[in-house]
């Protein structure tokens, strides 16, 4: 299966158009990608939890979390109850592996080979537009 636009509801989609900044909705609802080291979670390094911008559904969480180098917000795995889903990306002339929510199909970004070995060598290559960070309580801005 090849990655197209994630599915949509024209009910949702007006809700998300509402709710959502023009970053967020071309991420998420087009399957864009914001432009590399722009992202507000790229550098983020406090304790927290990681949730799907459309529909709140937990992704990640901050000890999932490594620096990567790559430009975008990286994490070696998912949360357990995550539920993402993989789809094939053959866009750019290139065979990538498309990360979505599992609970609104929105787009998150793309899984490579390339993580911490230690954790399964996997690196979900995410788009800070596509979470919100829920901060841990106690830890301080």
């Amino acid at each position: 299966m090849s990655a197209k636009r994630p599915r949509l509801d024209p009910e949702r989609d007006s809700e998300w158009r509402r709710r959502l900044t023009e970053l967020q909705y071309f991420v998420t609802r087009e399957a864009g990608t914001e432009r590399p080291n722009t992202g507000v979670y790229t550098l983020e390094d406090r304790g927290g939890d990681y949730h799907c911008i459309c529909c709140g559904h937990l992704l990640f969480t901050s000890e999932m979390k490594f620096l990567s180098q790559c430009g975008w917000p990286a994490f070696h795995t998912e949360h357990a109850d995550a539920g993402i889903r993989r789809l094939e990306d053959t866009t750019l002339g290139m065979l990538r592996i498309e990360v979505r929510c599992g609970s609104c199909d929105a787009h998150l970004g793309h899984i490579f080979d390339d993580g911490p070995l230690e954790f399964g060598g996997k690196r979900y290559c995410i788009n800070s537009a596509s979470v919100d960070f829920k901060l841990e309580e106690g830890n301080g801005n």
